[in-house]
């Protein structure tokens, strides 16, 4: 048997295929008489022990060279896959926020330029009802001339209520505090919420009129009197 040391370091599986190819070329020539050479040719085979372990290290050798080079492989392509999964996603990226700037330049582009404070001031002057003059709402004492419509009886109850708390605002010189608005808008949205119940006993231009001047009474809440 050939010594184990005189083998180079291959490690605990190279070192044991060795020996079982040592061993079994010892064993095959005892049962064929020592060799193959008698008439039967070397066939390709090893024809010493030292041959054989030889053989044996090269094909260990082999086995492991050929798996480093598929792992090898194996690891350069998932870096490859890898890379372009990341690209793929930064493209991604980059497209989406892209499209976000072109939606939001083109929503800008539609809308004009910005709204500057002096245009929001009069275009709310615009939307806002018209202001009560004098003789519809008096400054002094707070009494309010309603349109004929506003004063069928069914609204009495309303228009006791608003005409108390215009009387308390005129009384305070027209400054009056928040929970006083509050009621103020609270009256007469009911008020138009029973107008409307009853639009059918109404012309048209007067329930327009009516409508108007209840609307134009809730905004004279927020403003000074006078």
């Amino acid at each position: 048997m050939v010594s184990t040391m005189h083998i180079p370091r291959m490690g605990v599986v190279a070192a044991g295929l060795v020996a079982c190819a040592v061993i079994d070329y010892g064993t095959a020539r005892a049962q064929w008489g020592g060799g193959w050479g008698n008439g039967w040719g070397m066939g390709g085979w090893a024809s010493t022990a030292q041959q054989g372990a030889a053989e044996g290290i090269s094909s260990v050798v082999r086995a492991e060279g050929y798996a480093n080079l598929k792992n090898s492989e194996a690891a350069k392509n998932w870096e490859d896959a890898k890379t372009k999964e990341i690209d793929n996603r930064m493209r991604w990226t980059e497209t989406y926020f892209e499209m976000r700037k072109t939606n939001r330049d083109a929503r800008a582009a539609e809308a004009g330029p910005p709204v500057t404070q002096e245009q929001a001031i009069r275009m709310a002057r615009m939307a806002a009802p018209p202001r009560l003059g004098s003789t519809q709402l008096d400054p002094v004492t707070g009494h309010i001339e309603y349109p004929p419509v506003l004063r069928d009886d069914i609204f009495t109850p309303y228009r006791t209520e608003l005409d108390k708390l215009f009387a308390q605002r005129a009384a305070s010189g027209g400054s009056v505090q928040f929970e006083d608005i509050k009621q103020i808008n609270d009256t007469v949205s009911k008020f138009i919420e029973v107008l409307k119940e009853n639009v059918g006993n109404y012309a048209a231009g007067d329930y327009g009129r009516a409508r108007t001047f209840l609307d134009s009474l809730a905004h004279e809440s927020r403003l000074p009197a006078g």
